[in-house]
């Protein structure tokens, strides 16, 4: 098995374009609950939904329940394993630190992201976490799918804060 973290041309268009759409819904689901609007789909090499989430961090008062660790959780519960080898995890802004390391924690496969986040991205923008050498597993990243439509949806949803 090859672990190293790239970035390469997406392969997989119209079901990456499918999957994103899911993780984009869940982020719908954050956005009306009033929640930073991030959401995440772990998707299996088979094409079975294993796992989705949306943040919560403020409804749960639980600061790691952002979208990727909601999901990973669920997916987890799913296998009852928490290896979550062989998947892809769909994700509409890039992870932070703590949601990448758990995502190279469970093995996961791959990494779709939409949109870069310039201020805590931990998938390639600020730093890189599933590309240290001193972990022994590396994730397969992609980026950009859907990226406009989940940065609008964030860059409204902040906006509006700040009007309030």
């Amino acid at each position: 098995m090859t672990f190293r973290a790239s970035r390469q041309p997406l392969l997989n268009g119209n079901k990456d374009h499918y999957w994103m759409q899911q993780a984009y819904g869940q982020a719908r689901l954050a956005y009306v609950s009033g929640e930073v609007p991030v959401g995440a789909v772990l998707v299996s090499a088979g094409g079975e939904l294993l796992g989705s989430g949306y943040n919560r961090v403020i409804s749960t008062n639980d600061p790691s329940a952002h979208a990727e660790i909601v999901a990973l959780r669920q997916a987890a519960n799913h296998i009852e394993n928490y290896r979550l080898n062989n998947t892809t995890l769909y994700v509409t802004l890039e992870p932070c630190c703590m949601c990448a390391a758990a995502a190279v924690h469970a093995r996961i496969e791959r990494l779709v992201f939409a949109a870069r986040d310039y201020k805590a991205g931990a998938a390639g923008t600020m730093l890189n976490i599933p590309a240290l050498k001193c972990l022994n597993h590396r994730i397969q990243i992609d980026e950009g799918v859907l990226q406009q439509e989940c940065a609008d949806l964030l860059s409204q949803f902040f906006k509006e804060k700040r009007i309030k």
